[in-house]
């Protein structure tokens, strides 16, 4: 390759390097163009959405008196009982709509489940909104957790009305359904927790985790569950029900459970506007 000399040294010319080498640096120049917004928004360091995120036991889970919450966690809000034994869980909600900014990159997960809230693992399936670089994203999945949470293979879109259950069938075993009664599908599956103690059942929006940390949550307006059950009753049938609040590390609120309905079987959770 030629080179010309300048008062600073020697610096490569335009007209030496040929067509196809400057076709080349335009496209790697092109590609840093996309890559630089990601990395200054962190996106970088998040797992591309439709990837299976951890759904895991409610992160710096505190009792915190307060009219629309009994406690706050990092990734939880919703309703969950506790103080008992129990067998199963079902609820039902509307797929949310989530509202996504430019590139962002953020995660919002619905699911009803047993264990979790007093206990290690999770038996759990549900559906997710989320932002994938600043398009709307929306998928189903399942996790019997510590395992790996699984895809369901199933389309589901904002609007559309789900329903799901947990149950334990003894020795360890569950049976997991979901239905989405707007696209006229019904998934059924099967699996074992060993060591699931039974000990809490639950209605959640969750932001998810990477594994390492609690990840953005998404904007996803409001979410109502209804036909929140535990054991074939209320999720308020038990005086050891408890409200739980997502809240950042600084205790500012990002998600608020409402009050329960009338018959106890009903909420939803709000994200509140720039943690109001």
């Amino acid at each position: 390759m030629a080179t010309e000399k300048t008062p600073s040294g020697t610096r490569l010319t335009w007209k030496t390097w040929g067509i196809g080498a400057l076709v080349a640096l335009l496209a790697l120049l092109d590609l840093a163009s996309l890559l630089l917004p990601a990395l200054g928004s962190d996106a970088a360091s998040q797992p591309a959405t439709g990837t299976v995120l951890p759904h895991t036991a409610p992160r710096n889970h505190q009792p915190v008196p307060h009219a629309q919450q009994d406690s706050t966690s990092a990734d939880w809000s919703g309703y969950a009982r506790t103080g008992g034994a129990y067998t199963s869980v079902s609820g039902t909600w509307t797929q949310p709509s989530v509202t996504c900014s430019a590139r962002q990159t953020a995660y919002a997960a619905f699911w009803v489940g047993l264990d979790g809230d007093t206990s290690t693992t999770v038996e759990q399936l549900g559906t997710e909104s989320d932002c994938s670089r600043g398009t709307p994203t929306y998928s189903t999945w399942y996790e019997l957790y510590p395992a790996n949470p699984v895809t369901i293979e199933q389309p589901v879109t904002a609007g559309d009305t789900l329903s799901a259950s947990v149950t334990a069938t003894g020795s360890g075993g569950f049976t997991l359904t979901l239905s989405d009664t707007t696209q006229g599908w019904t998934f059924t599956t099967t699996g074992t927790v060993t060591d699931a103690q039974l000990s809490s059942a639950e209605c959640i929006a969750e932001a998810p985790s990477d594994g390492r940390r609690t990840l953005p949550l998404a904007d996803f307006g409001t979410v109502t569950f209804s036909q929140c059950t535990a054991n074939g009753a209320p999720i308020s049938a038990n005086p050891n029900v408890d409200a739980i609040a997502l809240t950042t590390p600084r205790g500012v609120v990002e998600a608020q459970p409402s009050i329960l309905s009338a018959g106890g079987a009903s909420f939803s959770v709000t994200v509140q506007p720039s943690g109001a």
